[in-house]
This record gives C-alpha cells, structure tokens and sequence, in this order.
C-alpha cells in the first residue's frame, strides 16, 4: 500500500462517517478526498505512523508543484525589501508564510475550501492544526482581531507560519476602526518575526475575498503599514517582505503601488 492510501484508510478509519465513501481510483481524486478528509478532521493527536505517510505525500506534492524561492519575486523599485508575487503561497520558500486565519485559530473545516487558510492547513498537514489547538488551548479565548501568532511550518517549504485574523467586513463600508485593525495585522506579524529573528516574510491579502475588505484599500493599508515600520525601525532584521498575490486584479494593484509599472 503506497502512503497515499495508507492516509485515506487511516483517515476514514478515524471518521466511521466516511467509511461508506467511494474512493475515486485517480490520483486527482484520491487527492482531492485526502484533503477534504485532513479539512474536516478535528484538533486531535496523530499517530506516528499516519504523521510519516501524510508527511511523504505531502513532500511529494509540493515537489510537483515546486518550490519557489525568493529571488523569484520581483523587488520594488521604490524599497529593495519589498518584493511581489503571484501564485500559491504554499510554495514559498521564506522564513514565514502570513496565514489568514479565524478567531478560533484552527483552521478551515470546509471540505476543499478555496481560502487561503484551508490552503495553508492542507500543505503544511495535521500537524498545523494541533499545535494551533494547543496554542488556543493554553490561551483560553479568541484570537483577538489584529494579532497574530506563530507556528511551525512543518510540510510547507517555510519554515514558520504567522497566523494572524483580520476584520471582517459585514456591512460593505470600511471604517477607521477596521482601517485599524488590518494595519495591525500586518504591524503585529512583523513584530513577531522581528522578536523571532526570520528574515523573510510573506504576506498574504489579508481579510480581502470573503472578509470583505475592499482590494485596493486593503493594499494600501499593507504596503503603507510595511514601509512605516521599516522607517520605525531601520535595524530590523527583516531582510524581505513579499506581497502574495493570487487573483489578477491584487496583482494589478500592487504592481502600481510598488510602482513597477513605472520602470
């Protein structure tokens, strides 16, 4: 038995509700179901065994997908430690991926979500979410909207992640109070890599997509946020900040903020 169907027999053992599930003979689809399992199982310990065969597939898949490293991205005319790219951010090769994470810190439990806090939990593996879990645990409450904290990274090719919760917009208007609480977001990861002596940072669009939080205010806040704490704090340690982009239009923006369309 290869360590992708060791998984799924170890997972839907653990799940007698999936026990009646059809596994799809692709490998696509064995996949696809392996991930959906590792989405909606909950914060528990993981045996040994599983750990090591989830851990051999998840390398696996990140080889096929590739790692990217930093000197790939492109670095801003306007501050040589400002850097842009589009794609997964599970390929990136930092010192720390930035997650956008929920209150509850634990992770997306929807089946193949396509938020990038699924995505995150589904590379790095079931290790993620129990030492977030023993994170939360220990704290006794919510994450607190603007904060953050750090995990390892284990499956993912950073080695840390920072999980921070951004605002949530509910009515479609942006007030100073969530203008705020996304400055602090990014204000609080890079004090926490900084206390933590990473180097390299990338971030993600926080709070924008189901958050709500409009795409070029929501940048604007980023790049504005980074720069700032760059001029607080010329000795920082951090070396790079990449923006991650996915969809075009982040692209777009960011591309104009950092000024690259005006080389």
């Amino acid at each position: 038995m290869n360590d992708l169907d060791f998984v799924l027999k170890c997972l839907i053992e653990e799940q007698p509700e999936y026990r009646q599930l059809n596994i799809p003979p692709d490998l696509p689809g064995k996949r696809r179901i392996m991930r959906s399992l590792m989405n909606r199982r909950p914060a528990v310990p993981v045996s040994e065994i599983l750990l090591k065969a989830q851990d051999k597939e998840l390398k696996n898949q990140l080889n096929e997908k590739g790692i990217v490293e930093l000197c790939q991205s492109m670095v801003s005319p306007i501050h040589n430690r400002l850097c842009l790219w589009q794609g997964d951010i599970t390929r990136l090769k930092a010192d720390a991926i930035v997650n956008a994470a929920n209150s509850q810190m634990l992770g997306c439990f929807v089946p193949m979500h396509l938020c990038i806090d699924n995505a995150i939990h589904s590379a790095a593996g079931l290790q993620l979410r129990f030492e977030c879990n023993e994170l939360m645990k220990e704290q006794g409450y919510p994450e607190i909207t603007g904060s953050s904290k750090i995990t390892n990274g284990y499956n993912l090719p950073s080695k840390y992640v920072i999980h921070t919760v951004g605002p949530i917009i509910e009515s479609g208007q942006v007030t100073q109070k969530d203008e705020y609480l996304l400055a602090s977001c990014y204000q609080s990861c890079l004090e926490l890599a900084d206390r933590n002596k990473l180097r390299t940072i990338a971030f993600c669009c926080i709070s924008t997509g189901e958050y709500g939080f409009p795409n070029q205010p929501a940048a604007d806040i980023a790049v504005r946020t980074v720069r700032e704490y760059f001029d607080l704090y010329p000795e920082t340690g951090i070396e790079a900040v990449i923006f991650n982009v996915f969809k075009d239009i982040d692209y777009s923006i960011y591309r104009k903020l950092l000024q690259f369309d005006q080389q």
